[in-house]
Parts: structure tokens; sequence; C-alpha cells
């Protein structure tokens, strides 16, 4: 195994969202610094401003994050401790789900209501447009061309400047182009969780950006004994970089998003860009996550 010299999150490489807005393909997913069922503010708000700081000073340029963490806690974060924002900061967010306390989402995709967040989204974050406003779950009531649509002309009108879905399908996906373009799709998948397998290959032939969230859930591959446990334990590498090395490896078009409300698991996730894994790692790992989740 070798590693890349110097800033952590620079060295996993960049990625251009939409083919024209680059961002380090290491970025930060800001769920985690809400309260126990993503819901209300952190235990400790002044140790989640420094996480947001320190990403930055990391290397760390994309930050995802959603109207409904909180509700309204994560980008209101976001503002406090980035902003003026550096140029080189992008933040995506996301709309489309109504909360109605600890770990309830309801979604909610009419027109009107992903306005109103959308409206509300720039204010919270303080920008006059968002870099990547994604719809946070396809409501099933409501047509796809009046979710879509109405994020296309907030997009025309300069209010957004990439759309991007979240737990979509293939079919999802292409019947959601055929509205506007899509720069992203974001589902859960990590090295033990691979459903959205078809998903990905799908968007790397596109040229679509894929966010892959909760991406290191490593369940049993990561407890003594384990197969991740065992190659961290032969690398010095820590079981949750290895599973961030090989998200990074597995795509050139994965954006992963880990998350975490304490300083020190920041640093040691960002210093998973550095890793570059052999062949016989890359490989090994794969199969371990195959078998792990039964896939």
């Amino acid at each position: 195994m070798t590693t890349t010299k110097d800033q952590p999150a620079k060295a996993a490489g960049q990625y251009a969202l939409g083919g024209t807005l680059p961002v380090d393909r290491l970025g930060f997913g800001t769920m985690q610094l809400t309260g126990p069922g993503v819901w209300g503010d952190p235990k400790d708000p002044d140790e989640a401003v420094r996480v947001l700081r320190r990403a930055v000073e990391l290397g760390v340029t994309f930050f995802d994050t959603a109207d409904s963490y909180g509700p309204v806690v994560a980008e209101p974060l976001l503002k406090k401790a980035l902003h003026p924002y550096a140029d080189d900061v992008v933040i995506a967010t996301k709309a489309g789900f109504t909360r109605s306390g600890p770990g309830q989402w309801s979604a909610v995709g009419r027109p009107e209501y992903l306005r109103q967040q959308a409206e509300m989204s720039l204010r919270h974050l303080g920008v006059d447009r968002i870099d990547l406003f994604q719809l946070h779950r396809i409501d099933p009531k409501v047509p796809l061309a009046d979710q879509v649509g109405e994020l296309k002309r907030l997009q025309e009108e300069g209010k957004i400047r990439h759309i991007g879905l979240s737990e979509v399908d293939v079919d999802q996906l292409e019947a959601a182009r055929a509205i506007a373009d899509i720069a992203s799709v974001q589902n859960l998948y990590n090295l033990a969780d691979r459903r959205a397998e078809d998903l990905l290959d799908h968007a790397e032939t596109h040229g679509i950006a894929f966010i892959p969230w909760f991406p290191l859930a490593t369940g049993a591959l990561a407890e003594p004994g384990g197969p991740l446990a065992a190659l961290a334990e032969r690398t010095g590498a820590s079981p949750s970089q290895l599973a961030l090395a090989w998200l990074l490896r597995r795509s050139p078009v994965m954006l992963p998003i880990p998350g975490t409300s304490s300083v020190a698991h920041l640093e040691d996730n960002t210093a998973a860009a550095r890793l570059t894994l052999s062949d016989d790692e890359f490989d090994a790992l794969t199969a371990a996550g195959r078998s792990g989740a039964g896939n």
C-alpha cells in the first residue's frame, strides 16, 4: 500500500459536477451534526462548528446537507461555520421530506413545497444560488414531471445550478433525465451494501456523480477477526479509511460524504484520501464486502 502526500482531501482528486463544477472527491455529510434521530440541535454546537471549519482546513470542498436535517439545523450550522464561503466550497442540499419527530420522514414533492424549501435553503445557507439541489425522495403521490419540472424552473431562474436525485433506480433516473439534466444521484451504498450497483454503473456510463450515503456501514466486516479488521491490522489503516479508499477507487464518479460530529473522527476519515489500495487489496475488500453483504 502506498500513500500520496500532503493535504488529505485533495489527494482523492477532483470531479466536475455537471461537467462544470469541480469538487474534491472526498466530501463531508452534515447529517450527524444534528441531534439523535437527525432531530434537533447537536449535543455540542461548538464542536460542530469546529468540525466544519476543520474539514475546510483538511481540503474538503464538497458539503452535503438537507433542509430536513434537524430540521433546519445543518444548513444554518454551515452558514455559521463557513460563511462567507471560500471560492472553491460547493454546497449540495436537498428538499422533499417533512419531519414530524426523531427518525420520522415523510416524502412531499408538491412543486410549491419544493420551491418554498429551495427559497428557505437559499436564506439558511446565505447564498444566491444553490450549487446542487437534490430531490430528497420522489413523492409517489405527485407526478415526477411536476417534481423535477419545478427544479428545472428553479434552475432556469438561476436559483439552483445543478439538479440531483436521491434514492432512485435506473428507470427513475432515466425518466428524470427526460425532463431535466441530472448531475448527481445519492443512494445508500457502501462496501457491505451494494444494492445500488447497477445505478452506480449507469451513472458512471453517463457521467453522473454518485454520492453514496452511509459510506462507512461496514458492520461485521470491521469486527475483530473480520476481513476488514484483518487488512487494517496488516496495513496500519483504520477500517473506515479502507472502506472509503475502496469507494474512491470503485468508480471515478464516486463522491463519498462521510459525516461525523468529532474532529478526531473527521481527521481519521479524511486521511483515507491518501491511501492507494493495491490491486490485491482492492480485490480482497471487494470479495469480503460481497460475501458479508450476501451479494
